[in-house]
């Protein structure tokens, strides 16, 4: 997988997270940023597959605003046959208070063929903290309600209140590597959705940086026709800034 970033460090963990607000920018950061993430992999012979993972994420200061728009897209084919198909768009705004706390909102719509859902389409805002902010360890959590609207293939759409709560946890083990950890719960009366973040981000030097990561979703009640509860990604990466 190979990954442009066009915003500092600071915010590696920001621009991989899917569902937490960036950390507080320094003084310094460039009012506009971006990034761009492109990974390919095809094996042909005894076996025939191929994996796209595309990423692309927009951010721009206004104020004590933080405003952040993603889009994502991953396709898994073996054989000609398509096994994975997942898409994403989503839009985030975090609001700066005083000391460490602050306000967040987002939207977020996703469509995955074989989760069992034709879209889901969730608003949820609420309250943060930053609990821990030094040169080693940084630590934030929040929380917050919101609504869910689930469009099922074969069923009724389901309209859901949300009640959620996130943490995003960082290790700073060195100057040139850091480990990072994400979580959130999405509860509502029908299921829990739980995701986790897990990176490991070694930096080769101003531009380069190799970053491990394993992802976790886990679904405690999904559609009838999914096969599995919980969809989890492995991958190695090669980051580039400037």
């Amino acid at each position: 997988m190979f990954v442009l970033a066009c915003w500092p460090l600071w915010l590696t963990a920001a621009y991989a997270s899917p569902f937490y607000g960036p950390p507080p920018p320094p003084d310094d950061a460039p009012v506009f940023s971006g990034d761009a993430e492109l990974g390919f992999t095809r094996l042909s012979g005894n076996t025939n597959s191929q994996t796209l993972i595309g990423k692309t994420r927009l951010m721009w200061l206004t104020g004590k605003f933080t405003y952040t728009l993603r889009g994502e897209v991953r396709n898994v084919s073996k054989d000609n046959e398509t096994s994975a198909e997942q898409y994403l768009i989503a839009g985030r705004e975090r609001y700066e208070l005083e000391g460490p706390h602050y306000l967040f909102g987002f939207a977020r719509w996703e469509k995955d063929r074989f989760a069992g859902y034709d879209q889901q389409l969730s608003a949820i805002g609420g309250y943060g903290r930053q609990i821990l902010e030094n040169s080693t360890h940084t630590l934030s959590l929040e929380a917050g309600p919101g609504y869910r609207h689930d469009r099922l293939r074969d069923y009724d759409d389901e309209r859901l209140m949300v009640t959620y709560t996130a943490l995003d946890y960082r290790w700073g083990m060195s100057d040139y590597a850091d480990i990072e950890q994400e979580m959130s719960l999405e509860y509502t009366d029908q299921n829990i959705t739980s995701r986790s973040l897990t990176a490991l981000t070694a930096r080769l030097n101003s531009k380069l940086s190799l970053r491990l990561s394993h992802e976790v979703k886990h679904n405690s009640q999904p559609p009838d026709e999914t096969s599995e509860r919980t969809d989890s990604t492995t991958s190695a990466s090669l980051l580039y800034r400037w």
